[in-house]
């Protein structure tokens, strides 16, 4: 069985992550597994550990950190938030394309360790849109709105450290684009060392 890959997904807020990530999964649902995130806050009502997070101490998360098993990890509003490596690494082994919906200081952690890791940034297909997608969740007040609109500016610096930019314009072919992306990653070289070896060695019992 090949090793799954590992596709991280980032993206301004309002860009519809949560949207093409749950239509991706439920198309998908035999190829890809999204990573589930540990976090040392609270759980909210209605959240089970291990479907929402895996939910853990400070004490417990500092451990994680100091023994290196989490891929990335950042802290926010006194909360830890990470991305536990056993996890991660148990579904690539068991063939299962991983997916980590994360944000950029995360996203730029995981590409230093696992090279063969492919970003994606998630757009909508203009500034406008983005701000029209915002004020029409209806859940925000403009001051939250504005603020989400200025980190946008900031995050906006490193999306040429992406791999890739894919615009949400319809969540279908957003979806059909990243799936063909994430497919493509399994003809790299690096997820083909198995058969590259194996190819050498016949080679060489033929001489």
């Amino acid at each position: 069985m090949k090793k799954g890959t590992l596709t991280i997904i980032s993206g301004f807020s309002g860009a519809g992550k949560g949207t093409v990530m749950k239509a991706l999964l439920a198309k998908y649902s035999d190829q890809y597994a999204l990573s589930i995130s540990a976090t040392s806050r609270k759980p909210r009502e209605g959240e089970m550990d291990g479907r929402e997070y895996f939910f853990k101490t400070k004490e417990e998360f500092e451990e994680l950190i100091a023994q290196g098993k989490l891929i990335e990890y950042a802290k926010y509003v006194d909360n830890y938030y990470g991305t536990p490596a056993e996890y991660v690494e148990e579904q690539r082994q068991a063939g299962k394309d991983m997916i980590l919906e994360i944000e950029i200081q995360g996203a730029l952690q995981v590409k230093e360790k696992y090279p063969e890791a492919m970003l994606i940034f998630l757009t909508p297909p203009s500034i406008p849109e983005l701000k029209k997608r915002l004020i029409g969740r209806g859940t925000e007040e403009m001051s939250v709105i504005d603020a989400r609109l200025k980190r946008a500016k900031e995050e906006a610096r490193f999306m040429e450290q992406y791999d890739y930019i894919v615009v949400n314009d319809t969540v279908e072919e957003c979806v059909e684009r990243i799936h063909r992306l994430i497919q493509s990653q399994h003809d790299q070289v690096f997820y083909s060392l198995d058969l590259i070896e194996g190819m050498k060695k016949e080679l060489e019992e033929m001489e």
